[in-house]
């Protein structure tokens, strides 16, 4: 007999977030306030979180390897567009709740 998933079964596909942040910048507390808002949010779907030191005003968010917000180009994200990024790639049919509006 088949498995039956639902949709309030966790993802088995592992997912990795990295928000590369400058050291230099002192960005480090922005880095895990973002971090811990995503691991909350997505506390079943991701795998993985990291926080990776960087230099040279540096505040990239990477899903699976994949660049989803970089602030040379977006400036800095708020944690509902991240979420929305996040989502659309690890968890299409989750819903954001408020942050949707």
């Amino acid at each position: 007999m088949a498995d039956v998933v639902t949709d309030t079964e966790p993802s088995h596909t592992p997912h990795r977030v990295q928000i590369e942040y400058c050291t230099q910048c002192r960005w480090l507390p922005r880095a895990a306030w973002l971090a811990q808002e995503l691991l909350t949010t997505f506390e079943t779907e991701l795998t993985e979180l990291a926080l990776k030191p960087g230099t040279g005003g540096v505040f990239v968010v990477r899903v699976d390897d994949e660049v989803v917000w970089d602030r040379r180009e977006q400036g800095f994200p708020e944690p509902t567009a991240v979420k929305r990024l996040v989502r659309d790639r690890v968890a299409p049919e989750k819903s954001l709740g408020h942050s949707e509006k």
